[in-house]
Parts: C-alpha cells; structure tokens; sequence
C-alpha cells in the first residue's frame, strides 16, 4: 500500500463585509490618530489666543509619524502577539500561516503590513475606477481566517 499524505483542510476565509470591515476600522484609528497627533503639534498659545498652524511642517510630520506608527503597532505588533489587528478583534477573524494555520512570523507580519500600502496605492484605485469586484488578497504566506477556524 502507498503512503497517502494528506494535505490540510483550509478553513473558509471570512466574508469580504467583514474583512473590509476590519480595514475599516484600522484605517479609521490610524487616520483618528493622525488628526489627535496634528491637531496637538498645531497648537500654539500666544498671548492667550490659542491657534491652530495647519499649514506648519511640524503638524504634517507628527500627523504622518503617528498614522504609520499606530497602523505599524497595530498590525505588526499588536497582530504578533494576539494574532489580530483591533479591527479583526472586533469583527471576529485572524491572521496565521497559510501553510498550518500557526502563529504567524514577525518578519511576514512586516511584510503584510507593507503589501497593504503597496494594494492602497496600486490596486485600490483600479478597482474604484474600473467598478471591479476583485477582493482583498492575502500575502506573504500568511491567511485571514475566522477567529474559531482551525487547520487540520
């Protein structure tokens, strides 16, 4: 008798209403973030008057720093150690590894967390102009998965 090997079950991926849901939100905390970071770096007091300086570097540079650093805490970090961003906490589904369903890596989170720009800019807009359906796709190795699914 041959050995038969048996390759594991994927579990069914999320529905796209809950995967853009969870971007949603993410995208929300980070944009959120930047505003509280260039309102704050706007500020100034003079005399009494407080004014806000919306046309200063400063206020760009904090309000950029803090998107990037929240979105990099977010979904680089935060996801390493629970396995999920706080969208995907709150909509239910996960990140693992494609090929076991296991925690996944820190250097393939960072390269997720960099893929989403390069899928923002590039691709995001196409869909938008050309009125595609095309979902969300998965990267690096690394699946989004509902927060009860496991591999077999």
């Amino acid at each position: 008798m041959a050995s038969q090997q048996r390759t594991p079950a994927q579990p069914p991926a999320p529905t796209q209403t809950r995967r853009v849901t969870a971007s949603c939100v993410d995208a929300l905390l980070a944009l959120l973030s930047a505003l509280a970071a260039g309102a704050t770096a706007g500020v100034s007091v003079l005399n009494g008057v407080v004014e806000i300086r919306p046309q200063s570097p400063v206020v760009w540079a904090a309000a950029l720093g803090a998107a990037f650093g929240l979105s990099f805490l977010n979904h680089v970090l935060l996801t390493f150690a629970t396995r999920a961003s706080i969208g995907k906490l709150l909509t239910g589904i996960r990140v693992v590894r494609m090929s076991d369903g296991g925690r996944p890596t820190l250097l393939r989170l960072l390269g997720r967390w960099l893929f989403g720009f390069y899928w923002m800019v590039v691709f995001v807009p196409i869909h938008v102009a050309t009125d595609s359906d095309v979902e969300q796709q998965d990267a690096v190795g690394l699946r989004v998965v509902g927060r009860g699914a496991t591999l077999s």
